[in-house]
């Protein structure tokens, strides 16, 4: 985004990845959030929680069958694509830093790929009608959405972690 100001220490690709013709993906729908500009946004799920920012998962028709046997109060892995982050730096300098860092070494959505993915739970569920009440969300309202997948304990908890 040609809007951004760099920091110290940033480094930008001399490609631009959004450019790239090498996969396509199939959004299977949107999210649906308060937040409206990404200066009102939270910067994760636990300051989305702490600013009461629920939401919703709207599933386009075709994929709503892949909806059956999920269940209110369930965590879920929701993975979206955050439309409107820049994909060029590869050093960043965050706000809220020490300094640079590798662009892998963060969670930010400004990446080569800007796939984010956020652990939320299941508040209501209408299958039929492709809707999914989640407790946070932290991304700009009708940001696309790639996948939905159960969080399961014992295969999401990394080695050495309790469950």
């Amino acid at each position: 985004m040609a809007d951004h100001q760099a920091r110290p220490g940033e480094v930008a690709l001399d490609l631009d990845p959004g450019a790239a013709r090498d996969a396509q993906l199939c959004f299977i729908g949107r999210i649906r959030s308060p937040w409206t500009d990404r200066a009102g946004c939270p910067r994760n799920l636990t300051r989305a929680r702490e600013a009461g920012g629920g939401g919703s998962v709207l599933v386009d028709p075709p994929f709503r069958p892949g909806l059956s046997g999920l269940a209110p109060g369930q965590a879920i892995i929701l993975l979206y694509w955050m439309h409107q982050a820049r994909r060029d730096l590869i050093v960043q300098n965050p706000a809220h830093g020490d300094g640079p860092r590798g662009t892998f070494a963060l969670r930010s959505p400004v990446r080569p790929n800007p796939v984010s993915l956020g652990v939320v739970r299941i508040t209501a569920l209408d299958a039929d009608a492709g809707r999914i009440d989640i407790d946070a969300i932290d991304c700009l309202d009708g940001t696309p959405l790639i996948d939905i997948k159960p969080w399961l304990p014992g295969v999401d908890i990394p080695p050495g972690h309790a469950s």
